[in-house]
């Protein structure tokens, strides 16, 4: 290959600018400043880590593309973007980093024109936005900008689609040995090893954040923490995985029994996922609101009884992300109005916490809406998963 180095042809680079402009004309902006990381690889292909410190792109209603990045990201944009016209901000205390971006607005003849500013992303800390509020206004009009860009990329293109596919593959691949691993007697550090090293060797991407996997106490976190143990006898191991494959991730969710003495309570409240799992995925068609996929989950766990011990998401869309986390908006939660469509794509978790017995199960896996039904491209198991000790 020869730079940029991209995963997606140029045409297709051409038409999400497209229908990014449309969006901005929509939303009566001349221009928007973008802090997503996500929004910039979608339109350019830019794939960097420096949106932690700084890293700002511009578009255009008329199609202008500019980014506006640390003298550190140079390499990154070389390598990765499509965008070739970049401006420098230099790493100074005394020269904010907004005044190379109004000095970059300045050349677009953007004075007094009314440019929308991203606010939900870890792109664009408050202490940055009003550094931007302190140097643009009055200059130009600075409008909070809704979330265009990321309403685009809830519908998949086909060869995102492949790449979602291909991530689901080497996830179940990263599930069997993870299992496998999963032993009483077995440090929880080891089983991150193997599931780390698969994933590596399959070609796949680190998730966006560290994946939950705790025994014990820790089989309830749905977060990752830190401090590693041994799997012990008659415990309970959650595993929340996920993978990425050209930065697009799939998920999986199960718990590992190990036994002798298996919990009739924990049976059952796998009986009570794989039901709600099952709710949950008919629902996943074409003009499905989030929130009507919400209740199948909620009435699903009240009818086994265990409504007191369910979540109150059951899921989130999945696509492109970079840290801190990989879910997106928009999540599976009582009266979302967000209407399911064909291609895109869906990780929905059963969680089931008894929060006062200290039991925990969990079944989660992804989906492609398709005009058929869903397409399921992790498969968790559907039987308790029991590790017993030889």
């Amino acid at each position: 290959m020869t730079m940029p180095h991209i995963h997606f042809d140029r045409a297709e680079f051409a038409d999400r600018q497209a229908r990014a402009c449309q969006a901005i004309a929509g939303a009566g902006l001349d221009g928007l400043l973008i802090f997503k990381i996500e929004d910039m690889y979608w339109l350019t292909g830019y794939d960097s880590l420096g949106f932690v410190i700084f890293d700002n792109m511009f578009i255009g209603v008329d199609g202008a593309l500019t980014h506006v990045s640390r003298s550190a990201d140079l390499a990154n944009i070389k390598y990765s973007s499509i965008c070739d016209d970049v401006r420098v901000t230099p790493d100074d205390n005394d020269i904010p980093r907004s005044k190379a971006v109004k000095d970059m607005l300045e050349s677009h003849g953007m004075a007094g024109k009314r440019i929308g500013i991203q606010l939900d992303t870890m792109g664009l800390t408050p202490r940055l936005y009003n550094e931007m509020r302190a140097t643009l206004d009055g200059w130009c009009q600075l409008i909070d900008a809704p979330d265009m860009i990321r309403e685009l990329r809830l519908v998949k293109s086909p060869q995102e689609l492949e790449y979602l596919r291909k991530a689901g593959v080497i996830m179940d691949q990263v599930t069997e040995v993870a299992i496998k691993a999963t032993l009483p007697g077995a440090y929880e550090g080891d089983i991150y090893g193997t599931i780390y090293n698969t994933l590596f060797k399959l070609g796949a991407d680190l998730p966006a954040s560290a994946p939950p996997l705790g025994a014990g106490d820790a089989a309830l976190n749905v977060r990752y923490t830190t401090g590693r143990h041994n799997v012990g006898t008659n415990d309970q191991i959650t595993h929340e995985l996920a993978v990425a494959y050209r930065h697009y991730h799939t998920a999986i969710m199960y718990v590992v029994l190990t036994g002798p003495d298996i919990d009739p309570r924990h049976l059952a409240m796998h009986a009570a996922c794989i039901d709600a799992l099952d709710a949950v995925q008919a629902k996943l068609v074409s003009g499905t609101t989030l929130g009507e996929v919400f209740e199948a989950h909620r009435a699903a766990f009240a009818d086994h009884g265990l409504g007191h011990a369910s979540l109150n998401a059951c899921g989130y869309t999945m696509g492109a992300t970079w840290s801190p986390s990989w879910m997106e908006q928009p999540m599976i939660v009582a009266g979302n109005p967000v209407v399911i469509e064909e291609n895109m794509t869906f990780f929905t978790h059963m969680i089931c916490t008894d929060q006062t017995t200290g039991l925990q199960m969990a079944v989660g896996e992804q989906a492609i809406v398709t005009a058929s039904g869903p397409e399921i491209i992790t498969h968790a198991p559907r039987q308790p998963v029991v590790n017993n000790p030889a």
